[in-house]
């Protein structure tokens, strides 16, 4: 414009001026994109890990600055994070410990209760057990999140271990008038895994079996067997079931459900940790259900870590 209004009227020279300016004007741009191809690949990809941050991108000065900015993030994020760690392993630790001082208390309570006249020791008994099995639930929640350093892999006799979680729960039986029927297949079955876990899984699936039934059925089924070289242990019980849109949503934490409404012990957190536990463990566990007829849960342990001793 400029050019033409100073009466410059060669056409020709214009038109190659301009061809001439854009291609250095594209080669530039070219030149520049490809010594911050890196920078700008950084900005448009999410990164897999925090690692890849500190990559350096390339020699240019916004590079580096930006390098500088994200390093500057990074440690400052390390360090909130041990903070956050060391908070929560205070927390954990003084939640393990106040657990077990609070077992002292209630064990003499539960001892007082024994020499007092019915039904007054009947119904401290039975709330000095239910704040046993939430101090329980808090102390396993504390270490599931350590299961690392709490996991210790054996051959547990099953058998003998669904027999301790019965003796331990004959009162809660008593007291809900619901009784097991045991079904053992094969009785010279061993099972890996870590006994302690085991034994909070079983006793957690016959809690909720016996909790579901009470004032409807009177018995619950506790069978183990052997199918393909796995051992299964299966719950059954006649109970009040659970709704059909309920049952997709049993194992996510804090979830009660209609029936966890009804039945105001529930906390929604066993059927989670039993799940976290047995997917840890590389067991699996399967529920089936109908609503108003009762509920069936099988634990399944591999060919591998199923061993029948008579094979010894």
């Amino acid at each position: 414009m400029i050019l033409i209004l100073s009466g410059f009227n060669n056409y020709a020279i214009m038109v190659y001026g301009l061809i001439v300016s854009i291609f250095f004007l594209i080669s530039y741009l070219a030149y520049h994109y490809y010594q911050r191809r890196n920078f700008y690949q950084k900005l448009s990809t999410t990164p897999k890990d925090i690692e890849e941050l500190l990559e350096k991108t390339d020699h240019s000065p916004i590079a580096k600055a930006f390098d500088r900015t994200l390093s500057n993030q990074y440690a400052l994020f390390v360090e909130k994070l041990y903070e956050a760690e060391s908070l929560q392993t205070n927390h954990l630790a003084f939640i393990d410990r106040w657990v077990h001082q609070m077992k002292t208390p209630l064990s003499v309570v539960e001892l007082t209760a024994q020499q007092l006249d019915e039904p007054d020791s009947s119904n401290i008994r039975e709330e000095t057990e239910r704040m046993k099995q939430g101090l329980e639930t808090v102390l396993y929640m504390a270490r599931m999140r350590t299961i690392q350093q709490d996991f210790h892999v054996e051959r547990v006799d099953i058998q003998e271990l669904i027999h301790e979680v019965n003796k331990e729960n004959k009162r809660f039986y008593i007291r809900n008038q619901v009784y097991p029927h045991v079904d053992i297949e094969d009785e010279q079955l061993l099972v890996e895994t870590d006994e302690k876990w085991l034994y909070f899984i079983i006793d957690q699936l016959i809690q909720n079996a016996v909790k579901y039934s009470a004032g409807k059925s009177n018995r619950i089924d506790l069978r183990l067997s052997v199918e393909e070289k796995r051992a299964l242990f299966t719950v059954k019980d006649y109970g009040v079931g659970i709704p059909l849109h309920d049952q997709k949503r049993i194992f996510h934490a804090f979830y009660t459900g209609d029936n966890g409404r009804l039945f105001r012990a529930s906390t929604g957190m066993g059927l989670y940790l039993v799940n976290e536990v047995v997917n840890y463990m590389g067991h699996t566990i399967e529920m089936d259900s109908t609503p108003g007829e009762g509920t069936v849960f099988t634990l399944t342990f591999s060919p591998e870590q199923t061993i029948l001793t008579k094979n010894l």
